[in-house]
């Protein structure tokens, strides 16, 4: 069962595990069933296994144990879940595993067991999500109200799985990148990662277990919903501007593009052929941002009445969206207006300007919205938009006006009155919702902004407008000087990085090739894009080439902690690290070389490992071979060394063919063949080549008879083949036409329709 699916087989030898995942038809695979998310029951489970299998988990609480009467060699667990659940939230695991336990008392007084399991050689790395879980329980009770119910809650740690993790009633389900942490062997990004996705998946308990989904088509419910909370806790556990900023960098890279290809769904999908396809950003992410959206409109009172009416009203049921809605509505009927963000696919575009009337001192903003009509669907309307504003005085820089506008119209115009001079407008502030804005700016607007914004997701948002304008003036917008920008960088950075240095790191943020690609409809050059991209990237280097010395030695290595101001240090002196080798800044290579060797944590030893990788240094191939044989023995921090040479500046295809036949390459592990496949794709100039683009189809046919579910996730990656230039375009068109006729999976087989049809729509 290479699929992953229902019941499978992980891992051999001693590390043998019997492992279900049942989301979202996968419990059919394993008997049969009306194994439908509306269909709820108690369930109670038996496992019988030998007893080399000490470890006999399944959902609820355990109520029997011991050994098979007839037979000394096997033993038997029967557990009960008092909980009416659908099938796909059924969970068992058969395997020799150690645990690590504690327990939570609930604000209901209830005494619950904590366990999370893992192999032996891992448990030492499970304290981080002990941890994570204990908080999760507690930020709950303290925001929505919502108490766990059973006496025990399990996480058990798999490596071969195709999901992220699963939130299987009491009987968590994770890929082991996404639980196992620890600072050696764990970069501070993925263990933020592993603190947020125990939050989503506790947080599912109430929001897509005690109340779950009428049908599939409802995914958005749960997970849009749940993603949202997640986003809030991880909001609370950092800073909340750069949290914000990683959400909508993802949502942007991610979502956008597929809104804006021949993949765009509605969050809430009106068909589908394989459900698992479904699983998108567009309905987590974009589902997310609804939500935030809804929550933003209310205010934190109302929007807690709602959902605890919501909580009220349904649980223990399968419900729908609309049910959703009507609950939230209850202090406020127009939110049911939002119906629509669910129901039309496509990013809206926000474009406006403002005029000022230095008489009656009124300050006039007309905005507009428009939604690209998505072929098979009907034509876009106007959708309820909150727009967040703040007025800033030129001369002094402070906020004298400050509201939420709410754009539900074609056009509007909003006036503010008893304004003196003409203020800089700062719009769509901490991104009050999922659209582009195309606002009429001056450079020296965006860049007033940088310096004086205090949301810090705005002066980010400033810095993205700036760079887009200078990168894509070769698609036919607007010219703009890097002068401007490069000024307000030098003036604002220095300051910053004493006071926020996790945001002074952000601020450096230039946006991605994938990213940039998705700004351009048609004549995309890979190399072009890719050539702007690091030219504007050396001129930033070069300009504050004097700064990145006293820069790094303001963060010199430290003995590890995990506080947030070390974690913004370390973030920070990785991308200064970065800039100095680009800028040549005299010592840099040695700078890397010693934090390589000196490094207290995987966050400084990966950094400058990726460094001397992406800049040919000097030391680099034997700093790789270091790392090897430092962790040869750890699965996950050898996926980061495939990872780092796969993505690599200048990898190639024979780079990516040498570790696809590696000693330590396994076609059976998802996490194993995304550090490769979704490392290599991150580099347009080499995979839209004929010999990238033939080594990566050779790759979706193989997991295509193997692994269909992530087969047509990767396959994802040439949605937008459609934009290239010629003789590209042809050439990838001929060979997803070619994979047409050589693969057989539904999975696969939607999705290349789907990535097909935008040579009829764009014709």
């Amino acid at each position: 069962n290479t699929a992953l699916e229902g019941l499978y087989i992980a891992g051999s030898g001693s590390d043998t595990m019997f492992v279900t995942q049942c989301e979202p038809e996968g419990f059919r695979k394993i008997t049969f069933y009306p194994d439908r998310p509306d269909v709820l029951s108690v369930f109670t489970t038996r496992i019988e296994a030998d007893k080399r299998f000490p470890t006999l988990l399944a959902n609820g609480n355990l109520i029997e144990a011991g050994e098979v009467a007839e037979d000394n060699t096997r033993h038997y667990a029967i557990w009960h879940d008092p909980t009416n659940k659908p099938s796909y939230l059924f969970a068992s695991v058969i395997a020799d595993l150690e645990v690590l336990s504690d327990s939570y008392t609930t604000s209901e007084g209830r005494e619950v067991l904590l366990e999370l399991y893992a192999k032996r050689d891992d448990i030492d790395k499970c304290q981080v999500g002990m941890q994570a879980l204990k908080d999760s329980m507690r930020w709950d009770e303290v925001n929505y109200g919502r108490a766990y119910d059973l006496d025990r809650y399990m996480i058990v740690a798999v490596s071969q799985f195709n999901m992220g993790a699963m939130e299987n009633k009491g009987l968590n389900i994770f890929n082991t990148a996404c639980v196992l942490s620890s600072p050696e062997t764990t970069t501070d990004a993925r263990s933020f990662s592993v603190k947020s996705i125990i939050a989503h998946e506790y947080f599912h308990n109430w929001t897509g277990n005690r109340i779950t989904c009428r049908d599939w088509f409802q995914l958005c419910l749960k997970e849009g919903l749940t993603v949202y909370r997640d986003q809030s806790f991880s909001a609370d556990q950092q800073s909340s501007a750069v949290q914000r900023i990683d959400d909508v960098a993802t949502l942007r890279a991610h979502q956008f593009s597929e809104d804006a290809g021949p993949l765009a769904h509605p969050v809430r999908p009106e068909s589908f052929v394989e459900i698992n396809n479904f699983y998108t950003t567009t309905v987590y992410e974009k589902g997310a941002e609804i939500v935030r959206m809804i929550a933003n409109t209310l205010g934190p009172k109302d929007f807690r009445k709602g959902t605890d009416e919501y909580f009220r009203r349904y649980d223990g049921q399968a419900v729908t969206v609309e049910d959703f809605l009507s609950a939230l509505s209850i202090t406020d009927s127009k939110i049911e207006d939002f119906i629509d963000w669910y129901r039309q696919p496509g990013t809206p575009v926000v474009s406006g300007h403002q005029s000022y009337d230095s008489d009656s001192q009124t300050l006039t903003i007309t905005l507009k919205q428009q939604t690209r009509h998505v072929p098979g669907f009907d034509a876009p309307k106007p959708l309820p938009i909150p727009v967040a504003t703040a007025l800033f005085d030129k001369d002094s820089g402070a906020i004298i006006d400050e509201r939420m506008l709410m754009l539900d119209q074609a056009e509007q115009t909003f006036s503010f009155d008893n304004i003196t001079q003409e203020p800089v407008v700062s719009l769509l502030r901490d991104f009050s919702a999922p659209v582009q804005l195309n606002y009429d700016y001056q450079d020296e607007d965006l860049a007033f902004l940088l310096e004086h914004e205090t949301n810090g997701f705005n002066q980010w948002q400033v810095t993205q407008m700036l760079v887009n304008r200078i990168l894509l003036t070769t698609q036919g917008n607007k010219k703009s000087s890097p002068d401007i920008y490069l000024q307000a960088l030098a003036k604002t950075l220095p300051k910053l990085a004493v006071t926020d240095a996790m945001l002074a790191a952000r601020l450096l943020d230039i946006p991605s090739a994938q990213e940039l690609a998705s700004a351009i409809h048609q004549d995309y050059d890979p190399k072009v894009v890719k050539q702007q991209r690091n030219g504007l990237y050396k001129q930033v280097a070069q300009t504050l080439k004097n700064e990145w010395t006293a820069l790094y030695n303001q963060l010199p290595l430290q003995p590890y902690s995990d506080t947030p101001e070390a974690l913004g240090k370390r973030a920070l002196r990785n991308v200064v690290l970065d800039m100095a080798l680009t800028a040549e800044v005299a010592g840099a290579k040695e700078w890397a070389q010693q934090q390589y060797e000196n490094a207290s944590c995987m966050t400084e030893r990966f950094g400058a490992l990726k460094a001397m990788v992406n800049h040919r240094v000097a030391g680099a191939d034997k700093c790789l071979a270091d790392f090897y044989q430092r962790f040869y023995d750890n699965d996950l921090v050898i996926d980061l060394w495939f990872s780092v040479q796969a993505s690599s500046a200048h990898v190639t295809t024979q780079d990516i063919k040498a570790l696809l036949v590696h000693d330590d390459f396994d076609w059976n592990t998802p996490n194993r063949i995304r550090s490769v496949i979704s490392a290599f794709t991150s580099q347009p100039t080499v995979l839209w080549t004929a010999e990238g683009l033939s080594l990566f189809t050779g790759v979706i046919k193989t997991l295509d008879g193997t692994n269909p579910v992530l087969a047509s996730r990767l396959l994802q990656v040439l949605a937008r083949w459609y934009t290239l230039a010629e003789p590209t375009r042809q050439m990838a068109q001929d060979e997803l036409v070619a994979l047409q006729q050589q693969v057989s999976s539904k999975n696969v087989i939607e999705t290349l329709d789907s990535v097909l049809s935008a040579a009829e729509a764009s014709a």
